[in-house]
């Protein structure tokens, strides 16, 4: 591609950015209130939502760069090291099936005994149509894995940290969270009514800064962090944290979600990766769709806690329980995560060989440690983009990411890499990408 195409493609991103910035801002903006005319009704339209117009742009984008859609792939049978999309078999770094449970033939053949026993799903609202032994049982086992007096499951991980955050705290409280939180961290802060404030990502420091300024000024203090961050595949310094909130008299949540399986010597996530004991923080939170093979998140911590949570989280209380086939993955893949600690040294070497080899090959990985989440970051859309359908060409899928779910010239590919990843398969990945690039 000649110099002067890059640059016409480079003004045409540009100029569909700021449009896409533009409905962001209406998106966000409150709606006026106007007498139901013509105009009125003309915006009751959903073509005329800010939204719409987003998703507009983004096409828009992709047509006029002459860029397909590398998105909502049909993959056709267990996603794993490898998958098949259209009849063909790819390498794929594009899933959280980070110790391989997903698919596994005993995690499979303990989900379909529950499908036989309990049928395919709860139905209602655990609190109103009562419970089944496998919903408490994968409970039990999560807290006892945490350390903790009690657990409770929710059905879906980004639902967990809205209704959770949304429930406890409220006008008059504080959260902070990491400025790289998770998108359901950040909502469940707004929906709460308490003052939401940030801190740079990772950074101890300004986050005990800023609560020596503001901390009188409130009832009750959370702080949000993760044990793995998915973007960027780093982690926090766990006991500055602790410090950071004990001296604040805050209270402290970790979302385990790319933590639990992958962090620690075996896979007890950030806690013992950093030796810090687990009654050091207030809420455990996790998922049970990466590692656990099932789906939907929960929360470990005091019996108060979960006591509150389990009989007024609305996320809980009026929501349908996890289906029992989901419970009975998630603590079959739990039980072999504890007895099986080989499977996690592997994720773990896989994940190293991936960054050593990207870092000697010139690529830009950013701050990634290398356990299991490894961005190569291309410093434009377009580029990642098109990086990512070129590697799908070559026969290796992972996705790309950009504006506006990263900044501009944060885009970039971003790796899963998983346990049952081979070591050529990584190698022949890491060529091929150099090449691309």
């Amino acid at each position: 591609m000649g110099i002067g195409e890059n640059l016409r493609q480079q003004l045409a991103a540009k100029a569909l950015k700021r449009q896409f910035d533009r409905a962001t801002e209406a998106a966000a903006a409150p709606s006026s209130v106007e007498s139901v005319d013509t105009g009125a009704s003309a915006r009751s339209r959903f073509e005329a939502m800010p939204l719409y117009q987003q998703v507009r742009i983004m096409r828009e984008m992709g047509e006029k760069l002459h860029v397909d859609s590398p998105f909502f792939r049909v993959h056709d049978g267990v996603a794993g090291a490898t998958t098949r999309i259209g009849g063909r078999e790819y390498l794929n770094f594009a899933n959280y099936n980070y110790l391989g449970f997903a698919g596994d033939p005993g995690v499979s053949a303990r989900a379909k005994a529950a499908i036989d026993r309990y049928g395919t799903s709860a139905s209602a609202s655990r609190m109103v149509a009562g419970e089944r032994p496998v919903q408490r049982a994968l409970e039990w086992a999560l807290a006892s894995f945490y350390e903790t007096d009690d657990c409770v499951a929710f059905v879906s991980g980004h639902a967990t940290n809205v209704t959770v955050i949304g429930a406890l705290f409220g006008p008059g409280d504080l959260i902070v969270h990491d400025a790289l939180a998770h998108n359901s961290i950040v909502q469940g802060a707004q929906m709460s009514g308490a003052k939401r404030l940030s801190f740079p990502h990772n950074d101890w420091q300004a986050l005990d800064e800023l609560l020596t300024r503001v901390r009188r000024d409130y009832r009750h203090v959370l702080i949000a962090i993760e044990g793995l961050y998915s973007m960027d595949g780093d982690f926090p310094d766990l006991q500055r944290f602790v410090d950071v909130k004990t001296r604040h008299g805050a209270f402290l949540m970790i979302d385990e979600a790319h933590a639990l399986g992958v962090l620690g010597a075996s896979g007890k996530g950030i806690r013992e990766h950093c030796g810090v004991a687990s009654d050091q923080v207030d809420l455990w939170m996790g998922s049970m769709s990466k590692t656990l093979a099932g789906c939907g998140g929960f929360i470990a911590g005091c019996q108060p806690l979960v006591d509150m949570l389990r009989h007024l989280a609305p996320g809980f209380l009026y929501s349908v329980g996890i289906a029992p086939m989901l419970a009975e993955a998630s603590l079959a893949a739990l039980e072999r995560l504890q007895a099986e600690p080989e499977r996690v040294a592997r994720l773990q070497a896989n994940g190293r060989q991936f960054l050593s080899e990207a870092r000697a090959a010139g690529l830009n990985t950013g701050t990634s440690e290398g356990y299991a989440v490894v961005p190569v970051i291309t410093g434009s859309s377009v580029k990642a983009a098109k990086w990512a359908n070129a590697m799908f060409a070559d026969g290796i899928n992972v996705q790309p990411i950009f504006y506006p779910a990263v900044e501009e010239k944060a885009a970039r590919l971003r790796f899963f890499v998983c346990s049952t990843h081979q070591p050529e398969q990584i190698s022949r990945t890491i060529a091929t990408l150099a090449r691309i690039a």
